[in-house]
């Protein structure tokens, strides 16, 4: 994988395929996010001293409000980002739940990179994002990975536009519409559209489907984009 946020290589007119990590490139249902926001409740209880309800609910507000719950805790509570990511996203148990994939694998490999750039784009930060692809066996198969920076202030996250003009830049893309974008946050798809790139809203199977979609595409699985972007693999209707 390309160095971490910088650009890889002079910026060319090939377009790229941002993937997104969490709840994306491995399912939900893993619980890796049940699991995080568990640890993160748990942290704000410690370290802001409040009882676990009040925990929870400033964690979900911050997480509404900013996009990332270190964000919130950051602003208000001069909280050490680099000390909170390693109490929480770096001591996440993921080798026992985040496995190889071969599907994943498949899927990624059959992308023609004569065609298009794969490129990762994570609100999380470096470490976290190296060690699930890793986990995932997929490390390799990325030039680069814009990732949430948390030693910066103010701390930038999807959907802020400022965060998707980081990501072009890192990627080495100048025009939104060579910008193609897979993420299962409704808010990060929709943010993605509405700045010109074309948007894939990931809603895995068992979840609700929204009742207004948050782009023009809307997948249950990621074998759906041999259908969606044909153009941009090798054999597009291999199962």
């Amino acid at each position: 994988m390309g160095s971490q946020s910088e650009p890889n290589g002079p910026t060319t007119r090939k377009p790229v395929l941002f993937f997104d990590i969490d709840n994306c490139l491995y399912p939900r249902s893993a619980k890796v996010y049940d699991l995080m926001a568990d640890m993160i409740d748990k942290y704000f209880a410690a370290h802001l001293g409040l009882p676990e309800h009040e925990a929870v609910k400033l964690h979900r507000d911050y997480y509404r409000n900013y996009g990332l719950a270190i964000e919130g805790l950051v602003r208000h509570h001069q909280i050490d980002p680099l000390e909170y990511n390693a109490k929480v996203d770096d001591a996440l148990p993921l080798e026992g739940i985040i496995k190889p994939d071969p599907r994943l694998r498949r899927l990624l490999e059959d992308v023609d990179t004569a065609k298009v750039k794969l490129w990762l784009f994570t609100n999380a930060y470096v470490t976290h994002g190296r060690r699930v692809v890793k986990l995932l066996g997929i490390d390799d198969l990325f030039d680069g990975l814009t990732y949430c920076d948390y030693a910066q202030t103010p701390i930038i996250c999807k959907p802020h536009r400022d965060m998707f003009a980081k990501a072009m830049r890192e990627a080495g893309v100048e025009r939104a519409e060579d910008c193609y974008f897979v993420d299962d946050s409704y808010a990060n798809v929709a943010g993605a559209q509405q700045l010109g790139w074309t948007a894939v809203h990931l809603v895995e199977e068992g979840l609700p489907i929204p009742e207004t979609q948050a782009s023009q595409y809307q997948i249950r699985h990621l074998e759906q984009l041999r259908e969606i972007f044909p153009q941009f693999f090798k054999t597009p209707d291999r199962e």
